[in-house]
């Protein structure tokens, strides 16, 4: 009887002092230094004075110069109040300088399957797609969208034909051969 009790004792002790063997070391490690966070504001006014870097080693295709040929330049109002500026870079033809709320990129054209105008830029991890009648700026690093519902006037004119003529739908098929 006193060996079963003594064995039920060792069985509940046993991971009592395992459990103080692992943590005894990990309170005796050093703790690391606190990181330094840096506040949205100070982020912000460091980006809105930091130029737009525009050495690239970016070559561009001639696919994505006919893209760059489409890209709608100019003011573009978004949803919620927001606005974002397309403008060409002079220095280097395909390249945009893409701007909203203090923030500036550097883009260039990629050619996409489905046709749409999509501008990039690989080191801030941006993205501008634009289609016929609305564009969005989105951040694919953090999986954000930083505009959206953004219209031309290019593309305010472009959505109000596509509600006059609204495209075909695809499970409508195709028209029948004319005779």
């Amino acid at each position: 009887m006193k060996k079963i009790v003594l064995i039920a004792a060792l069985a509940l002790a046993l991971p009592f002092a395992a459990t103080a063997q692992t943590t005894a070391p990990k309170a005796e490690a050093k703790k690391a230094p606190p990181k330094k966070q840096v506040t949205r504001k100070a982020a912000k006014a460091v980006e809105e004075v930091t130029p737009i870097a525009d050495e690239t080693n970016i070559v561009l295709t001639d696919s994505d110069l006919e893209v760059a040929k489409r890209v709608s330049l100019g003011k573009a109002q978004c949803e919620l109040g927001a606005d974002v500026t397309v403008a060409a870079d002079e220095k280097k033809p395909g390249f945009f300088n893409v701007s909203t709320k203090g923030v500036k990129y550097r883009m260039h054209p990629v050619e996409s399957r489905t046709g749409a105008i999509r501008l990039e830029d690989p080191r801030a991890g941006a993205m501008w797609l634009q289609l016929g009648n609305k564009s969005m700026l989105m951040n694919q690093k953090a999986g954000l969208r930083i505009a959206d519902e953004c219209q031309t006037a290019e593309q305010v004119a472009f959505a109000e034909e596509m509600k006059k003529n609204p495209p075909k739908s695809l499970f409508e098929g195709a028209d029948a051969a004319k005779k």
